[in-house]
């Protein structure tokens, strides 16, 4: 297209809208001409209510209040997430935030963990993790220099009207309505929306967050979608809420069964629960059953059936259209990034926004900064279901005898040969959390760094010793996760009766 862009246009609301609004009404609205068009007849999915710490980045960006925002959300804060049943029944570990021990510029922490479990003088790779050992108390609190990393547990649906009002007092307008048909121009592009009801919504730039329908990328510009359903079987999601039974937990519970998994997220005024699961392998009345079967506390709403299928568009920004959230594509929600993927859309979106008319050369990195980010959190979900030793079921069985991408297939293999991980370019998840997601799921290193054993066994367990206090220390001065809450930020939302 050409021209200067002035009208913007946001195609759905929901937490994809609303975030992408805020943003560029933020950053933006001053010179644009922002409309958001959302419909109160379309729900939306909103089961994304774990998040990681790259939120905390998107919020300040904002410059929203975090008190304020975690009270409108009943949010609690998240440590990392626990993983039971994943790499055998009964067997557990959490994959938390932050950075375990300490590292040498020649070797990562584990190197001297490994050296020091040959010596018989290490504790659990864990134990070593301010966090880890912080949510596994149930204990948290703000520190200097953000000495303790965390995420939250939010209402998604709360967070989308929070930035609603953020959006609107920086002139984003909304249009109540449904998309009827989407206009091109001769040259192919979107030239305007045109609602049920006759109303015209004309547009110099549109963003596309009509989730899994994809209305904008999917069925007007015609971009295709790859599937990555032969690596993540998965392609149903059963959410349901509960009165809250007990205080809240500090961390996300990711619970494996016969044929996916399930979650457990505590807000403050709820709990939101799930089941993640094939239908290959389990129809969707027995996921439902056997999901209520598994709550706790009393049911709030119907549960809701959410079909959708991984992978990804095969592109993200096609002429002057951006997808963003689920119309760009779905990873299943195992590492809490649905939220992040919007925020690094919008980010980069922002951060690449046209002068003038939109450049090919734009359109072309976004969308290959877009794919990397992507196969990358791929390859970790991956990770999580091949590197098992569970073969009780036909599921579990397929998952361990799946191929595998040959970018994930290298990185577990240098872990098991050397315990090396690396993180290339912008990756999302660093060494830390590949290290301790393949240590949790059953790979021992076989080797480690030649510089830990430099050190004599007295100065690796000293070295090990003072690193293990620090952390019980620093978390025994913590207050714990519900009293901090109750004087930090507490719920401004209501149960419904």
């Amino acid at each position: 297209m050409s021209g200067a862009i002035r009208k913007i246009v946001i195609a759905g609301g929901g937490t994809a809208g609303w975030m992408t609004a805020a943003a560029i009404g933020k950053v933006l609205g001053a010179n644009l001409d922002i409309t958001l068009i959302e419909s109160d007849q379309i729900g939306t999915v909103g089961v994304g209510e774990a998040t990681i710490p790259t939120l905390l980045t998107y919020n300040r960006l904002l410059g929203i209040d975090e008190a304020k925002f975690m009270s409108a959300v009943g949010g609690t804060f998240k440590l990392g997430i626990a993983f039971e049943n994943w790499t055998d029944v009964d067997h557990r570990y959490i994959h938390s935030f932050g950075i375990t021990g300490k590292d040498h510029w020649t070797a990562g922490f584990q190197q001297f963990w490994r050296k020091g479990r040959e010596l018989g003088v290490a504790k659990e790779f864990g134990d070593y993790c301010l966090e880890l050992v912080a949510a596994e108390k149930r204990r948290f609190a703000h520190l200097p220099k953000l000495g303790l990393n965390y995420a939250y547990h939010l209402d998604s649906s709360a967070y989308a009207q929070f930035l609603r009002k953020m959006a609107e007092d920086n002139g984003v307008v909304r249009r109540e309505g449904k998309i009827g048909e989407v206009r091109k121009n001769e040259a192919g592009d979107i030239s305007s929306l045109i609602l049920d009801d006759g109303t015209v919504i004309e547009g110099d730039f549109f963003v596309d967050c009509t989730g899994f329908r994809a209305l904008l990328i999917g069925e007007a510009l015609g971009v295709g979608y790859e599937d990555w359903t032969h690596w993540l079987p998965c392609d149903r999601a059963i959410a349901v809420q509960t009165k809250s039974v007990g205080p809240p937990l500090p961390y996300t519970r990711s619970i494996a069964h016969s044929a996916g998994w399930r979650w457990q997220i505590p807000l403050q005024h709820r709990t939101g629960n799930g089941i993640v699961f094939s239908s290959q392998y389990m129809d969707e009345e027995e996921g439902r059953a056997f999901l209520l079967s598994q709550i706790e506390g009393e049911v709030l709403a119907e549960p809701r059936v959410i079909p959708f299928r991984t992978g990804t568009r095969s592109a993200h920004w096609e002429r002057n259209c951006v997808a963003i959230g689920l119309s760009s594509g779905f990873i299943e929600p195992l590492e809490s990034t649905s939220i992040h993927l919007i925020q690094r859309s919008v980010m980069r979106m922002l951060q690449m926004f046209p002068q003038g008319s939109v450049a090919n050369a734009d359109i072309d990195e976004f969308n290959k900064q877009t794919f990397f980010e992507l196969e990358h959190i791929r390859d970790f979900i991956i990770l999580h279901y091949h590197l098992t030793k569970r073969e009780d079921t036909p599921f579990w069985r397929y998952c361990r005898g799946m191929d595998i991408p040959d970018t994930l297939r290298h990185r577990m293999q240098l872990f098991r040969e050397t315990g090396r991980t690396f993180r290339a370019n912008d990756e999302l998840f660093a060494e830390n959390s590949w290290t301790q997601v393949m240590l949790g799921q059953g790979i021992m290193p076989k080797s480690h760094h030649p510089v830990a054993d430099v050190m004599s066994e007295g100065e690796v367990r000293n070295f090990l010793s003072h690193i293990d206090e620090n952390v019980r220390r620093t978390v025994e001065t913590l207050p714990s996760h519900e009293d901090y809450l109750k004087s930090y930020c507490p719920s401004s939302q209501s149960i419904p009766d």
